[in-house]
């Protein structure tokens, strides 16, 4: 399930983001993504690879990890971010949902800490 308001545009810091041709509420389901699951030695090959930057961590034992399909693995970090992901280790899904009312054509974005609060210094320099 992707919300048909959504799309991707440049940006002038990151290559391409997912924006949002609507305003949006807050606390609404805006993306329900499939993900392909891997087990470590897969990421251990992955992280040699340009898609490093695109998997996440999986599992409760964070001992896998995955590429998710649709936007996901388009949104930009921020530490202030406007949407959470969160995952379905049952259902293999992860699910983006916005924590704050998005205006149209705001950028939609992550923080790749996994809370979507978390300051803590990620692994490039961000905004």
């Amino acid at each position: 399930m992707l919300k048909p308001y959504l799309y991707l545009d440049k940006t002038s810091y990151a290559g391409r983001g997912v924006f949002t041709k609507e305003k949006i509420s807050a606390d609404i389901i805006i993306e329900i993504s499939p993900v392909i699951v891997m087990d470590n030695d897969d990421r251990i090959n992955l992280d040699k690879t340009k898609l490093h930057d695109y998997i996440f961590e999986w599992g409760k034992a964070k001992d896998k990890c995955c590429m998710a399909l649709g936007l996901v693995p388009m949104y930009n970090h921020s530490y202030k971010s406007n949407c959470e992901y969160i995952m379905d280790y049952e259902e293999d899904v992860m699910i983006v949902q916005t924590v704050r009312a998005i205006e149209k054509g705001e950028e939609l974005t992550i923080n790749y800490n996994g809370d979507w609060n978390d300051e803590n210094k990620i692994w490039f320099d961000a905004k």
